[in-house]
């Protein structure tokens, strides 16, 4: 998959992820991109290690694969925030 590939995947997985997290109004195109793209890596290399297949090209599996790490990404990142807020 080229980088335009990427591009248009990490842009949707990143913005289906914060709508499904409740941060979409916190997040702009640049980074629902960023999201999407690590999520994706993210997510293939967790579907790996489970024996599944990961980031397989542009099709429906792959954004699912990305939408899923971008989620965990969110999760951990927003998890972070909040113990660093409470501190």
């Amino acid at each position: 998959m080229g980088i335009i590939g990427w591009i248009v995947i990490g842009a949707l997985a990143g913005w289906i992820a914060s709508m499904i997290t409740g941060k979409n109004h916190e997040m702009g195109a640049g980074m629902n991109i960023l999201v999407g793209i690590i999520g994706g890596f993210l997510g293939g290399l967790v579907m790996n290690l489970i024996g599944g297949y990961g980031i397989t090209g542009f099709n429906l599996w792959s954004l699912g694969v990305a939408v899923v790490g971008a989620v965990v990404l969110l999760w951990i990142v927003n998890a972070f925030k909040r113990t660093k807020a409470v501190n």
